[in-house]
């Protein structure tokens, strides 16, 4: 009898941690968990996640400032070369611009263009272009080798356009009007750049 009170004192006791275990005899004080019984760690999970779109928040910046950086690079780089490469044609190693002015000549039909700026302009790469008011510009050739106007009559023998040297053109004439506009138009032919444009009244 005794040890029967034992017994369901010990059932009263540990009743409280097993409300469901349904034992009439004495509760086993070991227990297996099941999966249901398992708590899912919600917390760590919900940390893990808050982490990972942090780091996707802080990659996205980083690509961003990468591709801005490299886009300035290349757009500084091609600026650089294009003002080089017209500096360069413009210039033809002087930092001053071109510059001409024209006047009327001394003979019939002639009209004399200065070069009052700017670098050596070879021959071998200068156009010029003769326009009689607003018919379409025709180059001149050199007089020494061919006279058909219009060409142009140098008095240097360096092979050079200078600066205060004074091109002779022989135009095709005004026509029947008494006086003119002459256009000129020097160009560099070898880089395709106009070098300056003189409008002449020519009579």
């Amino acid at each position: 009898m005794r040890r029967q009170k034992i017994t369901s004192g010990i059932c009263a006791q540990y009743r409280g941690f097993w409300p469901n275990s349904g034992h009439s005899s004495a509760p086993t004080l070991y227990r297996t968990l099941t999966v249901e019984n398992i708590l899912p760690a919600t917390g760590m999970e919900d940390k893990n996640m808050k982490n990972e779109t942090r780091n996707d928040e802080a990659v996205s910046p980083v690509i961003a400032t990468i591709l801005m950086v490299a886009i300035t690079v290349v757009l500084a780089g091609v600026l650089y070369v294009w003002a080089a490469n017209l500096a360069e044609s413009n210039t033809d190693g002087d930092l001053a611009l071109y510059s001409f002015s024209g006047a009327d000549g001394a003979g019939a039909d002639e009209v004399v263009v200065t070069m009052d700026q700017g670098g050596d302009l070879n021959w071998a790469s200068a156009k010029v272009k003769v326009a009689i008011g607003q018919e379409a510009a025709v180059t001149a050739g050199d007089c020494a080798v061919d006279a058909t106007a219009p060409c142009y009559t140098t008095t240097e023998t360096d092979q050079a356009w200078n600066v205060g040297e004074a091109v002779t053109i022989t135009t095709q004439g005004c026509g029947a009007d008494a006086t003119c506009t002459v256009t000129v138009t020097i160009l560099n032919d070898r880089d395709g750049v106009t070098l300056d444009t003189s409008s002449i009244a020519m009579e």
